[in-house]
């Protein structure tokens, strides 16, 4: 009768593992750079509005219902049809060898298929949190009290001016928690993208299990991993917390 567990198997595939863990961390960490700007974009254009005249109409039609719409369908279906989405219809269309409306030829070959799973990861990845951030940001920016942006732009200052030294830096300290789940979110999501054939954890894993039939060792291994980078994660957001709290707290 075989044992409960048989961690010969991990110390075996140990590279993989290792592997694994690096590809999900840079994965995470681009996604959540890359996601964190896409939402501030869209979070800023979700609120951007004229008073009067050609600039109401057109920020309200073409950029806040646009942003609505898309933030609404990112939210309201699965990150992993997301995934399978961009990987199998959206790349394909886009890096063709025959025909790729960004690249083609050779070089497009060459991507596909040393780059396919990561691009299609970080894309699909990187798109879906935007969306969950940019409504981070917009009840962020609108937590600020309107009248800070009324002074500062009777002080003479632009819109943009005001947004990048009066509101986002007071806003910010109120979001680190939400923008730090949403970077934990990214960890664990990551995983899906083993389903396009990106070797990270849960692939590492998957393989593991293919070979041996056991799956408590290596399930149970990159749990483990997952759970340590969620704490550390979860360390550096309280640690931001403190630091940059200090002002709310006054």
């Amino acid at each position: 009768m075989n044992s409960l567990f048989q961690w010969e198997i991990i110390g075996e595939y140990q590279p993989l593992f290792v592997e694994g863990m690096w590809m999900t961390i840079k994965v995470a960490l681009i996604c959540v750079i890359t996601g964190t700007c896409w939402g501030l974009a869209l979070g800023v254009g979700r609120l951007a509005q004229a008073r009067h005249g050609f600039w109401r109409y057109f920020l309200r039609y073409m950029v806040q219902w646009p942003v609505r719409i898309y933030v609404s369908f990112v939210r309201g279906t699965p990150l992993f049809v997301q995934i399978l989405l961009i990987h199998f219809a959206l790349m394909p269309l886009l890096i063709n060898p025959s025909d790729g409306l960004i690249l083609s030829g050779d070089i497009a070959r060459e991507v596909r298929s040393q780059y396919g799973a990561f691009t299609s990861a970080v894309l699909a990845i990187t798109l879906n949190s935007g969306a969950y951030v940019s409504e981070i940001f917009r009840a962020g920016l609108q937590s600020i009290d309107r009248g800070q942006s009324e002074a500062s732009r009777s002080l003479g200052m632009s819109y943009m001016k005001t947004l990048r030294k009066v509101v986002l830096p007071q806003a910010f300290r109120r979001m680190l928690p939400p923008l730090g789940n949403n970077a934990i979110a990214i960890v664990k999501d990551s995983s899906l993208a083993s389903a396009i054939g990106l070797a990270e954890l849960a692939y590492a894993a998957r393989t593991v299990s293919g070979a041996y039939a056991r799956y408590w060792e290596p399930y149970l291994t990159i749990s483990l991993i997952y759970w340590g980078i969620t704490l550390l994660l979860s360390a550096l957001v309280r640690h931001l917390e403190t630091r940059y709290g200090k002002g709310d707290a006054r």
